[in-house]
């Protein structure tokens, strides 16, 4: 009778939980179909387990939180369903249930863990407990990892701050859920968590259909929110996203009749509402757009050009003016073309975008290209040599757009400060497209050092989020109010390591913590990101670990291999970092040999060496290219260049290398502090715990005005390198 009834109870189980949710399952021929077997799975709302037992056709053990079982409505039918009772903090109960898994498991049955050990508050994925090891110690048996893709977001997860208390954003809910190949019962708790890190870049990439792009979503996004704000800048320009879909709608026809056949259109435009209009605008088209680096000087912007075949640059007169730059063959203006709009094409445009589906916009205006299609070529910044096309696709961006929404929680009522320049990945994919898909507004400024306007508009517009660098962050603490930055919920910082003290001012000057992240411009480009610690009940979820940058980013898998054999993964100490996730890029532009350099069987190899601790944070040592080998010795400079800067207080050097005859290369320091000599200085690091190796000569240290930086933010370590020869009296 009882098996009867608990046959009963999950069939109605079955039943609900696919009425509720539309359910995608991926990999169930993974999962034996007789035989013991532990699933691990990661924990994303209160429904979890149902979502598990509905997508697996054998009855499963759960453990389950212990408090549930005093729950009289809800006691009878965990009991039917043989759950397992658990409760964190209670060691006599833990123990009690591992024992009790271990035995179910020993006869033959199906047993379900949530390693983490609790729902994610943070959205992320939680630092696995070990107690699964124990539960399979001594058994063979195969534990299959499992990812719960798109369940954050349900009413039954914390998404908002809050369980169950919300409206559902659709019903039947989406999600998918993973089923990884099976792992060895000998498996570390860090592996587990690897294997269902991997699995959520899989589920990931499944989320959008392959009809999705950027501009089409950004259509449906802005017929939503027709009336709500989209667009400002510093200029006073401010724009509706009713406005903006259509003056992009108007700007595109204009794009299309003027670049019949063309393939990708250059950009040469600030962070401005004319940028954003016209990177929306250039897709809507048909086209790619492709945002040129007006930091990098001649050569570079030309070859840039060169390599993406452009003939045609949208562009403003105003802005080459001001920012001094040579008229080019094939520039269009803005100014130019706003004159060729007329009122007639303006009504028409408005009546399109307001009453015509998105399917019927998309056939008129940008035709019938798949995610998978290129949508940008964003170019290195040739710190280390000469620019790359990185050709990011759709559905790279979409991914990491999905993926900061998951973690960072926006309304759209709030307002993104725009700083970092659109050619500039993060610029492109978190200050455009990361707020327009959100339908929450952005006001953009071009210059990310003019820390007086910036806050000026922060106050405005009332701020929720910044992106931003450390060392553009330490200017806006000289010259802007803790009213203009009061109401920011999140001020997200990378390119450059993020200082503890400047942390510490920056908290307690605004009230908001710098988030430190990482990324690069091959994987679209957010890698991972430090969160805000959640405190929930009894429950405290850590977010941000000091010194790190933060935990991979839902759909982002992270791995370290050993540096010179390529082996891995391996964890809690120092190797090679290595990625990926469907944010990755397509590869570079015409140039297959130096993709096939930087992929490893789908991973990409950033090129930073890193450890992953055992909660998974992330913490970058140092890029191989940033690495001098002397005396046979790898040197690090970011290691010299951290002790440099404690020992004059402030981070105001940087460390580079020339050639050297006798010992391979030698460190060459450049620094700000005019009232700082080189012996000075050079006395200061030889009482440092440095090896004598690593210290720089007396003569190799050198006062610089300002150390050269791209339009990123980040140090042009080309140029600086040019200049240590330059002071060396060697070539490089």
């Amino acid at each position: 009778m009882a098996k009867v009834f608990g046959f009963l109870v999950r069939s109605v189980l079955w039943m609900l939980t696919h009425t509720l949710y539309r359910i995608t399952i991926a990999g169930r021929e993974h999962i034996p179909s007789r035989g013991p077997a532990l699933i691990i799975s990661n924990h994303m709302s209160m429904i979890d387990g149902a979502l598990v037992g509905a997508s697996i056709d054998r009855p499963v053990r759960f453990l389950v939180y212990g408090p549930h079982f005093r729950l009289p409505w809800l006691q009878w039918f965990l009991r039917y369903l043989h759950a397992i009772p658990v409760t964190a903090g209670n060691r006599k109960e833990v123990v009690r249930a591992l024992e009790r898994a271990h035995a179910e498991l020993a006869a033959g049955h199906v047993v379900c863990i949530f390693a983490e050990g609790a729902v994610s508050r943070t959205g992320n994925l939680l630092p696995f407990k070990r107690g699964f090891e124990r539960i399979v110690d001594g058994l063979d048996v195969p534990v299959i990892p499992v990812y719960l893709d798109r369940v954050w977001g349900s009413i039954f997860s914390f998404k908002g701050g809050k369980f169950f208390w919300k409206i559902p954003e659709r019903l039947p809910y989406p999600v998918t859920v993973q089923i990884g190949k099976p792992l060895p019962s000998t498996v570390k708790a860090s592996e587990a968590r690897l294997a269902v890190l991997e699995l959520g870049a899989e589920a990931l990439s499944r989320r959008r259909p392959d009809t999705h792009l950027l501009h089409t979503e950004y259509m449906r996004s802005a017929k939503r929110r027709w009336r709500h704000p989209a667009l400002a800048d510093s200029t006073g320009q401010e724009l509706t996203h009713g406005r903006t879909l259509v003056g992009a709608i108007l700007f595109a026809r204009i794009l299309r009749r003027r670049t019949p056949d063309q393939r990708i259109v250059g950009l040469l435009l600030p962070s401005s509402v004319g940028g954003a209009l016209a990177n929306i605008a250039v897709l809507m088209a048909g086209r790619i757009p492709v945002n040129l680096n007006f930091t990098v000087g001649k050569e570079a912007l030309e070859a840039a050009i060169a390599q993406a075949g452009i003939r045609t640059i949208v562009t403003s007169r105003k802005f080459l003016a001001k920012a001094s730059l040579p008229e080019l063959p094939g520039m269009v203006f803005l100014e130019k073309l706003r004159e060729e709009i007329g009122r007639g094409a303006k009504i028409a445009a408005l009546l399109q975008a307001r009453l015509l589906p998105v399917w019927w916009l998309r056939r008129r205006l940008g035709g019938n290209a798949k995610s998978d299609a290129l949508a940008t070529v964003i170019f290195s910044s040739g710190s280390t040599g000469v620019p790359k096309g990185v050709m990011i696709t759709h559905a790279n961006i979409l991914s990491n757009v999905d993926s900061l929404a998951q973690i960072f929680r926006m309304e759209t009522s709030d307002c993104f400060i725009g700083v970092l320049p659109f050619f500039h990945s993060f610029g492109l994919t978190g200050t455009l497209w990361f707020p327009l898909l959100q339908g929450a507004s952005v006001a953009y400024h071009p210059n990310p050092m003019d820390a007086k306007t910036i806050g000026e508009l922060a106050g405005k517009y009332q701020a929720k989020m910044l992106i931003s660098t450390p060392t553009f962050c330490a200017s806006y603490m000289r010259r802007c109010t803790k009213e203009q930055f009061g109401q920011l919920k999140y001020a997200i910082v990378g390119a450059e390591k993020l200082r503890p003290a400047l942390a510490a001012a920056f908290r307690e000057q605004f009230g908001v913590n710098l988030l430190e992240g990482y990324g690069c411009t091959e994987m679209s480009p957010v890698v991972s990101v430090n969160l805000p610690d959640v405190e929930h009940t009894h429950e405290r979820q850590i977010g941000t670990k000091p010194g790190s940058v933060g935990h991979p980013i839902p759909g982002v898998a992270a791995r370290i291999v050993d540096q010179e054999t390529g082996e891995g993964p391996i964890f809690d100490r120092e190797g090679l970092l290595l990625v990926k996730g469907p944010n990755l890029m397509a590869g570079y532009l015409n140039q297959p040999e130096k993709t096939a350099e930087v992929m490893r069987d789908g991973w990409y190899v950033t090129g930073d060496v890193a450890r992953i601790d055992e909660d998974g944070f992330i913490f970058i040592t140092d890029r191989l290219s940033r690495f001098s080998k002397i005396g046979g010795e790898m040197v690090p400079h970011v290691r010299v260049e951290e002790a440099i800067n404690d020992a004059l207080g402030e981070s105001c050097s940087v460390v580079t290398s020339v050639p050297d005859a006798a010992r391979g290369e030698r460190l060459v320091v450049f620094h700000t502090r005019q009232d700082v000599t080189a012996d000075a200085l050079w006395e200061q690091l030889s009482q440092t715990d440095l090896p004598r190796l690593w210290l720089p000569r007396r003569e190799n240290i050198h006062y610089i005005e300002t150390i050269p930086t791209l339009g990123t933010g980040k140090v042009d370590l080309r140029q600086l390198r040019q200049l240590a020869a330059e002071r060396s009296g060697v070539s490089v």
